[in-house]
């Protein structure tokens, strides 16, 4: 098999036996629908895309593969990609003890579905995104011969990555079954709001272009919001 091939394979498993982990360590049980349905829902979802890129784009899949504070090339991603574990993780950690410990009422299975949803349709914006941007790294970079996108899910917001993102992180909580997980929603937001900001200061001056990209799509994350 070829090596970035093997290297795909390899990195998703790990991550699927990451997530499998800290949705179910916490909860303690195999027994935990909600927990299924959202590990499964994530899981086939990416690798659905993750399957597209491999088959349509091998440099994209080089670039997704490589992530993390030690790839990131400003001080300020460093430190906010650093930072990632300990607000995603947590949330994924209270909201799966907040259904197993009953801290809070029971999510409604309409809502939990409905949770998945929003994950789901966070996946098809990335779907959307990768399809459109062969640059979208899994680090803020800028690479030779890198031109701005202005096209597809970029004619309306500048960073809609982030948005399918953030869709899931806000599903995620109801998907588990808790409400004391949507506590976080506030941090995603503002996380994400701290990375794409520092990220446009960063495209603004080594990507010519941005700035009248920026003129010209003048929402960040939400049409006609910000």
């Amino acid at each position: 098999m070829d090596d970035l091939y093997v290297r795909a394979v390899r990195a998703a498993l790990v991550g699927y036996l990451w997530f499998f982990a800290v949705i179910f360590i916490p909860a303690w049980t195999l027994h935990y629908w909600q927990g299924w349905a959202f590990f499964l829902t994530l899981s086939i979802s990416t690798t659905l895309v993750t399957i597209y890129i491999a088959l349509n784009d091998r440099g994209l899949l080089e670039s997704r593969l490589h992530g993390g504070p030690a790839v990131e090339q400003t001080p300020a991603q460093k430190v906010i990609t650093a930072l990632a574990s300990f607000v995603f993780v947590p949330a994924v950690v209270i909201s799966v003890l907040d259904h197993r410990f009953r801290w809070s009422p029971d999510v409604p299975v309409w809502l939990s579905i409905a949770g998945n949803a929003l994950g789901v349709l966070g996946i098809v914006m990335y779907f959307f995104v990768v399809r459109e941007n062969r640059h979208a790294a899994a680090a803020v970079v800028v690479v030779e011969g890198q031109c701005v996108v202005s096209t597809g899910p970029y004619s309306i917001i500048r960073h809609p990555m982030y948005t399918g993102a953030l869709l899931a992180c806000i599903g995620m909580p109801l998907a588990l079954g808790s409400w004391w997980g949507l506590l976080f929603v506030p941090l995603f937001v503002g996380w994400f709001a701290w990375r794409l900001l520092d990220e446009e200061e960063f495209l603004r001056g080594n990507l010519p272009g941005y700035e009248d990209y920026m003129h010209n799509v003048r929402y960040r994350l939400v049409p006609y919001v910000w």
